[in-house]
């Protein structure tokens, strides 16, 4: 039996319980709060970025590439088509039809039986992730896609731009091409925002100027699930895409398609440049090839094997200066005081040395030769003699070097080489063997180991008009906005090389000796324009033993002689190879060409004056 008291016990101690047991629960709720805001508010950022990371997916915004201009930045040498890309997503296709539907896109698109099958594993068909299928499709196909959807479930397109060049042919060098970033480039590269799937350039401006051309992608991120399915329409974090800016170069259009036309399908290089600035306006290398053509199948391996070598840029390629050289070597004799200017040597056609008989091209010979007549001539006999008994080969090397031979020019385009001045050093070193006078000899004519590219010579030409100032060659003129044309940069004129040795008089005697050239002397019969003064100098260098009835025939000049304004004033340089002996191609394209410049013609315009030169070229 309870009794008052242990009742009263017993409900105090039934309300401590219930108490307790309250502020358990107050506590439980308390800490479940805070846990929320903690989890909420405090670190709510945190695992939001978390669960992006896990679940979010980044879609890349392409951008566009810059468009490339010639100097008059009028009509683009290379733009960006839209192209499509046709994509499955293949959990929303039905599984029971997924093969079928498979087969069904692959006679549309004309592929080959089992490639989707291939391309899309059974471990896919859950996934929402879209596999692109076909890339570079017709607006045609996508309408038809559009308008039979019901019939293709699960397969979408894109748009993407595809770089197409509007100029090919001789513009293939200096333009370059684009291709996938490999991963030798990623690894050098990855440090500069560059990722896999990418695209950059290869060889020419693309290449050169690839982060100024590229711009930037622009990135979307969405959430979507473990199947890859977006989960909602909303767009969790956007960057726009930066457009990449437009490049617009020296070279003439007009000018760079008539030294195109003039060379024809002659193996070989031509260059024209503004002595005063170290503008390119034109550069010309054959054979060339289609950058459009690249992602053909073979195309690009057929390049790569032909033994005619279409890839190399020969412009930046090396070849023996042959008699250009003499200009070199009539300024090596009046600084160094050799042998006076009136003194002569006697031609017979040929001279003996050593062991054996070194010849004059004129095999008849030219009689007495004094350095002007000499030059004029292009005696071989009186610069061999002249070049062995009175200079020797360090001061022919001191010279060479003072016109920036056996160096880089600098030129912003890959793949220049540097040249080669032989020393009796590196013949010691490398050869084994010591120097000879008869190296000199041939080292006198531009012959034997000397290397030198048609743009060092061409900068020799420069040095000459400039009276001692050779400026670096340059491609980039200026770059513009995308959205509004305007200039952003522009390429300043840069001294490459000033001469210190050589006076004016010298260079004011070489222009007189390179006008007679033209005027008295071996280019007499083939450059005959009467549209603009030239003075040049040609050069014949002999290619081996198993063609001696052939040589690469070069011509270098300038025009006009003695202009009154200087901007006016061009350097042209030609190399043709592999040239039958008696046959001045060089010098002969030469006159076409500086008769093109001077009176705004293209080759066919020139060629209904003078005649064609090239059957092949339809006139």
């Amino acid at each position: 039996m309870f009794t008052e008291g242990s009742s009263s016990s017993n409900s105090n101690e039934f309300r401590t319980r219930i108490k307790s047991l309250a502020v358990l629960i107050f506590i439980f709720f308390f800490i479940l709060t805070f846990a929320l805001f903690n989890l909420q508010i405090i670190r709510g950022r945190e695992y939001l970025k978390k669960v992006k990371t896990e679940v979010g997916r980044k879609r890349t915004i392409l951008t566009q590439r810059g468009e490339i201009y010639d100097r008059n930045y009028d009509v683009p040498l290379v733009i960006n088509i839209e192209t499509y890309t046709i994509a499955i997503i293949p959990g929303a296709v039905p599984e029971i039809e997924i093969e079928d539907i498979f087969n069904r896109l692959e006679d549309f698109l004309k592929l080959k039986r089992g490639y989707i099958k291939d391309k899309i594993p059974k471990s896919y068909y859950h996934l929402y992730q879209p596999v692109e299928i076909k890339t570079d499709v017709s607006f045609e196909t996508i309408s038809y896609l559009a308008e039979h959807i019901d019939e293709f479930p699960g397969v979408t397109w894109t748009t993407s731009l595809k770089r197409t060049y509007l100029e090919t042919a001789s513009f293939s060098h200096i333009l370059g091409y684009i291709g996938d970033i490999d991963m030798k480039e990623l690894q050098i590269l990855a440090n500069e925002g560059y990722e896999a799937g990418m695209q950059l350039g290869k060889t020419g401006i693309e290449k050169q100027y690839d982060r100024i051309l590229r711009g930037k992608d622009g990135k979307i991120l969405r959430i979507v699930d473990v199947r890859e399915k977006q989960i909602t329409e909303q767009i969790e974090d956007e960057i726009p895409p930066e457009l990449g800016e437009h490049v617009v170069l020296t070279i003439d259009k007009k000018i760079q398609k008539l030294c195109q036309d003039t060379l024809g399908t002659h193996k070989g290089a031509v260059i024209v440049l503004k002595p005063h600035t170290g503008e390119v306006l034109a550069m010309v290398s054959y054979p060339y090839f289609d950058q459009n053509l690249f992602y053909t199948k073979n195309y690009y391996n057929n390049l790569r094997v032909n033994p005619d070598r279409p890839l190399i840029n020969r412009t930046i390629h090396e070849y023996m200066p042959a008699s250009v050289f003499k200009i070199i070597m009539t300024a090596a004799i009046l600084e160094e005081n050799a042998i006076h200017p009136s003194n002569t040597v006697y031609c017979s056609g040929r001279i003996y040395y050593g062991d054996r008989y070194f010849h004059c091209w004129l095999r008849s010979g030219h009689g007495a030769m004094n350095l002007f007549n000499g030059f004029t001539n292009s005696c071989n006999i009186y610069f061999m003699t002249v070049g062995r008994d009175y200079l020797g080969v360090d001061k022919i090397v001191k010279y060479a070097r003072e016109f920036n031979l056996g160096k880089l020019t600098g030129i912003d385009i890959p793949g220049e080489l540097e040249g080669f001045i032989p020393t009796p050093e590196w013949k010691e070193d490398r050869e084994n063997m010591i120097w000879l006078p008869g190296d000199t000899m041939n080292l006198s004519i531009g012959q034997g180991y000397i290397q030198a590219t048609p743009l060092q010579m061409a900068n020799v030409i420069a040095m000459v008009v400039n009276n001692g100032t050779i400026y670096k060659p340059f491609l980039l003129k200026e770059t513009r906005d995308p959205h509004t044309g305007d200039i952003i940069s522009r390429t300043s004129p840069e001294v490459l090389q000033k001469t210190t040795v050589i006076k004016p008089s010298t260079f004011e005697y070489i222009q007189r000796a390179m006008r007679n050239v033209v005027e008295n002397g071996t280019a007499r019969y083939a450059v005959y324009t009467k549209s603009v003064k030239i003075a040049g100098k040609t050069g014949t260098s002999q290619i081996g033993p198993h063609a001696e009835d052939r040589t690469n025939e070069w011509f270098a000049a300038y025009a006009p002689y003695n202009a009154a304004d200087p901007e006016q004033q061009v350097v042209v340089v030609v190399i043709v190879e592999y040239v039958p002996k008696g046959e001045w191609w060089a010098a002969i394209m030469s006159n076409y060409i500086f008769h093109g410049i001077f009176t705004q013609k293209s080759y066919k315009e020139v060629a209904m004056e003078f005649g064609s030169l090239h059957r092949d070229l339809g006139e």
